[in-house]
């Protein structure tokens, strides 16, 4: 109406279909299948002033989650939009100050994003994955991380996450990679390895190196790969053994369920190709190892 249109128009353009209402004073100019990025300004922009998108959805728009319903949207704690079919409703006192300054539609930057997702996790694993795969996918840095923990006055889990960051500074990109440093080579005294270092001439990482013992160890939590992906991972594993590596794989099941036979085994190999060892039992009560 501030534009010039009658209220009589509106309501014959909504009764002719041209427009839709999708939420009270949120119209759609168009008709057809409603698009996810039209759902997504339509939460924000009938959530009012100052709101912004978070959580999952803030993550969606950066490549760090896929679309899922419901949308997650923040607005100013003074605020109460009511209820939006369809989206969950955050509040924070702070939400001006994390708001991405030039992304739209309107978002918290990412470091904002991925602290939120840690505080909204029902398990450390999971808080502890968001900060690989934030930084595993390079659209922010363990310091910015860091730094937007420390902005937090209140952090669930504060001295987990940090510890967990600065394994992923350390080359850990994937909840997997943090549970075999910590859950397999730490634990057993495996000696010290590399973590997604490129190969000399390739275009290829290894999960895990121990250089000096010429192993390298692959580690995949997926249940089922595509062709295309197991014929990769094979190419891989057939380079290492022609320039004289050993590769080792492993899976979620086998680190997550079994890590005390997996360090016995990596132990073995590390020992025929010269580590002097030994591996060290861990506190884990069935540990096979002497």
């Amino acid at each position: 109406m501030a534009g010039g249109l009658t209220r009589s128009q509106i309501e014959v353009r909504l009764g002719t279909g041209r427009w839709r209402r999708i939420f009270t004073g949120v119209y759609l100019t168009f008709n057809g299948p409603v698009p996810r990025r039209s759902l997504r300004w339509a939460a924000v922009l009938r959530a009012g002033p100052g709101a912004v998108l978070s959580h999952e959805t803030a993550a969606e728009l950066v490549g760090l989650a896929e679309p899922s319903t419901p949308i997650h949207v923040t607005v100013p704690t003074r605020r109460t939009p009511g209820r939006i079919p369809g989206t969950v409703i955050h509040r924070s006192d702070l939400i001006a100050q994390r708001r991405h300054p030039t992304r739209l539609p309107p978002q918290t930057r990412i470091e904002e994003t991925v602290v939120d997702l840690t505080q909204s996790s029902r398990r450390l694993d999971d808080a502890m994955a968001w900060l690989a795969r934030a930084v595993g996918s390079r659209v922010t840095t363990p310091d910015r991380l860091a730094d937007g923990f420390r902005a937090r006055p209140r952090l669930r889990h504060r001295r987990s996450l940090l510890s967990a960051l600065t394994d992923v500074a350390s080359g850990c990109q994937s909840l997997l990679e943090l549970r075999y440093l910590r859950e397999v080579e730490r634990p057993h005294g495996l000696p010290p390895s590399e973590r997604q270092q490129r190969r000399e001439g390739e275009a290829r990482y290894d999960d895990v190196r121990y250089r000096e013992y010429r192993i390298r160890v692959e580690l995949d939590g997926r249940a089922a790969h595509p062709d295309h992906q197991r014929w990769r991972d094979m190419r891989r594993d057939n380079s290492a053994v022609a320039s004289g590596d050993q590769v080792l794989r492993y899976g979620l099941a086998d680190v997550d369920g079994s890590p005390c036979l997996v360090a016995a085994q990596v132990a073995g190999v590390l020992i025929n190709n010269g580590w002097p060892g030994p591996p060290r039992r861990c506190r884990r009560p069935h540990c096979p190892i002497a």
